[in-house]
């Protein structure tokens, strides 16, 4: 049952890592990422070592739950070098024997689920299913890889209302028998795509999504709400893949299109990854529990929570004095590095970055975005 989106089972575990560590491509990609200059000049050698290394680490892991405690050490060390300070608020109002479909809003392709489950492991609380574009699995190496951490695929490059109309009912069921039959968290994000210009909106599509499958019998609100949806928002001080999000807006707002280098990607979410953040901080909101008429109606429900529990840092304030002019002194270092992408740039970035930050503040107020 949901064979081709589903996430690995235990018992698959085995033969998909023994056919990921034998794969070129995934030794290839890696050896660039971790020794990119000994990558380029002796391939042959990094490479098997590499291969190598991940057997010997992997070598006796059975379960998901095996898989992703091996990923753990390096989640803790990614955070240590990359996040100033993680702070996590809300999930004592969460039960750890119940399931959750936390909606979140989304600033980065990895970090964002990344974070969420970091926080759930160290909190008690069992880790979730991650909702990915199959954009981003256009090589074997990296959907086994996904799909051994728990991660469910989302079809978006099929054509045609029939198969896109198919393929979205077979996620909503799967959501619904991931929550109630099987007791299992998933997360996904509030809109496809990240929130470019840093203003959090619901796409109502989305939750037309999870009510896709509901019976005509069965009344909408008892249907929505069976799935304990949670709103969640993660804030960050700096973004490190700001700078581009700037370029792509101004291209979509001078051009009408963007496009995407070769890899792009891939180099976001390495830079995303391992790009310095500030401090960051993951709010839990409550869970909806309401009389819902609509999708529409879900949305702005979780908009409102989005938008209240989100936390702003000083760089927030600083863009938005900035944009305002009324300039505020650097608070601290995470501000001035801010300070200096502002600089840095082409001017007519300028006012796209610093909007980025800048619509945290207005969508805190409640205000609309610039």
């Amino acid at each position: 049952m949901f064979d081709d989106i589903r996430p690995f089972t235990d018992d698959e575990v085995r033969p998909v890592l023994k056919a990921t560590l034998k794969d070129p491509e995934f030794a290839k990609a890696l050896s660039a990422w971790l020794a990119p200059g000994l990558n380029r000049k002796a391939p042959w050698l990094i490479r098997p070592l590499v291969r190598l290394a991940l057997t010997l680490y992997v070598g006796r892991v059975k379960t998901i739950e095996a898989f992703q405690m091996k990923l753990a050490p390096f989640v803790a060390r990614l955070l240590k070098r990359s996040v100033e300070e993680f702070s996590v608020h809300g999930l004592e109002r969460l039960d750890k024997n119940k399931a959750y479909l936390f909606v979140s809003n989304h600033r980065d392709i990895v970090m964002d689920p990344a974070m969420v489950n970091w926080a759930l492991h160290q909190n008690g609380f069992q880790t979730v299913r991650i909702a990915i574009g199959d954009n981003l699995l256009s090589r074997p190496f990296s959907s086994n890889l996904m799909r051994l951490n728990k991660s469910f695929i989302v079809k978006r490059s099929v054509k045609g209302m029939k198969a896109k109309y198919k393929a979205a009912l077979e996620l909503s069921r799967y959501i619904h028998f991931s929550i109630l039959e099987e007791n299992a968290n998933i997360w996904i994000a509030q809109r496809e795509g990240r929130a470019k210009d840093g203003y959090d909106r619901t796409n109502p599509a989305v939750i037309g999504m999870f009510s896709l499958s509901r019976p005509k019998t069965r009344d909408y609100s008892d249907y929505i709400n069976e799935l304990n949806i949670v709103p969640v928002a993660i804030s960050y001080e700096l973004d490190p893949l700001d700078v581009a999000k700037a370029r792509e807006l101004h291209a979509q707002h001078t051009t009408g299109e963007y496009r995407k280098r070769r890899n792009e990607d891939m180099t976001s979410i390495a830079r995303g990854m391992t790009g310095w953040k500030g401090r960051v901080h993951l709010e839990f909101g409550n869970v909806l529990n309401g009389s819902f008429e609509s999708d529409d109606d879900v949305a702005q429900a979780i908009d409102e929570q989005i938008h209240q529990i989100y936390r702003p840092f000083e760089t927030n304030e600083w863009a938005e004095a900035q944009l305002n002019g009324t300039p505020v002194p650097e608070s601290n270092s995470n501000v001035e590095q801010l300070r200096q992408r502002v600089e840095s740039i082409r001017p007519e970035w300028k006012s796209y970055l610093l909007k980025q930050y800048a619509n945290g503040m207005r969508m805190r107020r409640g205000e609309d975005p610039l």
